[in-house]
This record gives C-alpha cells, sequence and structure tokens, in this order.
C-alpha cells in the first residue's frame, strides 16, 4: 500500500500552465486546417472532417508522446514528482482526447456555418483582416500578370 503525501501548493499553477500551452498547440493544429478548408470550399461539415483526418493523427501522436513522457514520472520515488506526472499524464490525454478529438469537432459540427462568422454586431466593429490570404484571388500565372498590368495602368 502507498503511503499517503500531500499534494503540493505549486501543482494547480504548473498543471495550468503546461496543460494550457499544450491544449493551445493542439487546438490551433486542428482549428487551423478546418479553417483553411472552410475558406477553400464554404462546407463547415466538410472542413471539420477534413481538418481532423489531416491534423488528427499528428494531435493524436504528440499526445500520445506527450503522455508517455509525464507517465514516466510516477515511476520516481519522490511522491511530489509522482502526483506531477500522474496529473500532466492524465491531463494531456484527457484534454486531447476528449476535448480536442471529439468535443471541439462535434461542437463545430453542430455549429455549421455559424462556427466560422463572428456575430453581426462584432463584424461592424472588428476590421477586416486578412492575415491568412484567404480573399486573395486564387488564379493561374497568367491571371497573375494581367491583375498586375492592371494595377500599374489604371488608365
Amino acid at each position: 500500500m502507498a503511503a499517503a503525501a500531500p499534494i503540493a501548493c505549486f501543482l494547480p499553477v504548473l498543471l495550468i500552465g503546461v496543460l494550457f500551452g499544450l491544449a493551445m498547440d493542439y487546438e490551433v493544429f486542428l482549428v487551423s486546417r478546418m479553417r483553411e478548408h472552410y475558406e477553400r470550399t464554404g462546407d463547415a461539415k466538410e472542413a471539420v472532417v477534413h481538418g481532423m483526418a489531416r491534423s488528427g493523427r499528428v494531435v493524436c501522436a504528440a499526445a500520445l508522446i506527450m503522455t508517455a513522457v509525464f507517465a514516466g514520472f510516477i515511476f520516481n520515488h519522490d511522491p511530489i514528482v509522482k502526483s506531477i506526472g500522474f496529473a500532466l499524464a492524465f491531463g494531456v490525454a484527457a484534454d486531447a482526447f476528449v476535448v480536442r478529438m471529439i468535443l471541439v469537432p462535434a461542437a463545430l459540427t453542430l455549429l455549421g456555418d455559424r462556427a466560422w462568422r463572428l456575430p453581426a454586431r462584432m463584424e461592424r466593429l472588428i476590421p477586416h483582416i486578412d492575415i491568412e490570404g484567404a480573399r486573395l484571388p486564387s488564379g493561374t500565372a497568367s491571371d497573375d500578370a494581367g491583375s498586375a498590368e492592371r494595377v500599374t495602368n489604371p488608365v
């Protein structure tokens, strides 16, 4: 039987910092691929399926690696290190596989097109900045040369 040990007071702060950072990495991997596909096709459900198919494997592999790394600390003799390892391993696995791989895609699928739009009031207030270049025309090189010519010769 294992001896009972107190929980370190810094454990929640450490957990929040590490788990939040990993969760945001996983979220960016998944949702950015979905957003790119949605911008190209305009089909919200297909975008979620495409994003999960392309980026889900990366997130799954990263989560398994991090879970294994943190679970390795459970075999340490120090009870504080054991508790940190167990909490991080469980937190990464739960966040990556339950939240990022099940709940987020389910919510995005249920919301459909509304998941990718701002509410009307916010749309009017926030300036339209196209950081990703989603609204750039996607044409051939001859189209680009013609458009450059039109810009330089506005007459």
